[in-house]
């Protein structure tokens, strides 16, 4: 498996995965797939956004990908090696320590009963990545900085911070480890909106800053927009539609993609008020002849279609392109 697509490195790969939950209601079918035949790379430096409304699959892909959820089928590649499946105990610990998370509830992640400075030093203390105390409390109050705020915290308890510091603080438990990859689960959705630019300035400084790679999963297009450089819209388990941030946003072709930016909220209220919203509809899709499989229609530009539709969305972008080109 090749480790260089179009010069970038690919850190992660996700290959044909399938993750599916026994139905214990005993309504329905017997097993609920909950990510269908999913497909994609994360290159090396990159925010790579999985969006999708709630329900979506989303935040199961994340899961699987630090190896929480098991796969039913498929493969999932980190820096060209297979991380799916049964691993020894060394590359377990490997995986553990380059893919962190930060998870959606900053107050639920934490736990109430330990000071920052243990919540933070956890993972030190679970891999030893200390020589001594000394070195230790320094990597703390290092990281605490990092993400802006004071050593002097470091004997305070969750409780006595806001949400949006309670988030620093995931964050910098996140960071001390030296990961390469962070997945981050809605990482701003629980808090004041008045924070949460932020955190995510925050967190594309810490990229900069670290050489970080971030798989950011979040149903809100507008906020992808300001860190993504390439998103990929997920729709009941399936990913639909694949590009470039500001490709997608000016390109948009699979009806799903469409209805989720109609929702995008406007900052003119004019606008806003008169905007139509485009409900997504697939139950008259016209599936009959070859079954829709995620196709390149535009370097670095996937589309979940058959053949057909493929050609009604090339002419499309011909006729979107055809009107840049005379503006």
């Amino acid at each position: 498996m090749s480790n260089k697509t179009n010069e970038k490195e690919v850190l992660l790969s996700v290959r044909n995965v399938d993750i599916a939950f026994d139905n214990k209601t005993g309504i329905g079918k017997k097993r609920f797939r909950a990510v269908k035949n999913a497909n994609f790379d994360i290159y090396r430096g990159e925010t790579f956004a999985l969006v999708g409304e709630s329900g979506s699959g989303k935040t199961t892909l994340g899961r699987a990908i630090l190896r929480i959820n098991e796969l039913s089928t498929g493969e999932i590649y980190f820096k060209g090696k297979k991380i799916s499946g049964k691993l020894s105990k060394e590359d377990d610990r490997e995986v553990i320590r380059s893919i962190q998370m930060i998870f959606q509830d900053p107050a639920a992640s934490l736990n109430e009963r330990a000071t920052i400075e243990y919540c933070i030093s956890e993972g030190l203390y679970n891999f030893h990545l200390y020589k001594d105390e000394e070195d230790r409390i320094a990597k703390v109050d290092k990281a605490l900085h990092d993400v802006g705020l004071l050593p002097e915290h470091k004997s305070r308890y969750p409780h006595e911070f806001s949400g949006g510091q309670r988030q620093r603080v995931g964050i910098a438990r996140a960071m001390i480890m030296e990961p390469e990859l962070i997945v981050a689960d809605e990482p701003i959705s629980a808090l004041d909106v008045s924070i949460r630019a932020q955190v995510l300035n925050l967190m594309n400084k810490l990229k900069d800053d670290k050489g970080l790679t971030y798989l950011f999963i979040a149903h809100d297009l507008s906020v992808v927009r300001f860190i993504s450089d390439r998103i990929a819209v997920i729709h009941l388990g399936r990913i639909v539609e694949i590009a470039e941030t500001e490709e997608l946003f000016k390109h948009p072709l699979h009806p799903y993609t469409i209805s989720l930016l109609s929702a995008v909220p406007m900052p003119d209220p004019r606008v806003e008020k008169s905007k139509k919203l485009v409900v997504y509809d697939d139950s008259g899709r016209d599936l009959s002849g070859e079954k829709p499989i995620l196709q390149e229609i535009r370097p670095g530009h996937f589309v979940f279609a058959n053949d057909r539709e493929m050609k009604e969305y090339d002419a499309i972008l011909k006729e979107m392109e055809a009107k840049e080109a005379k503006q």
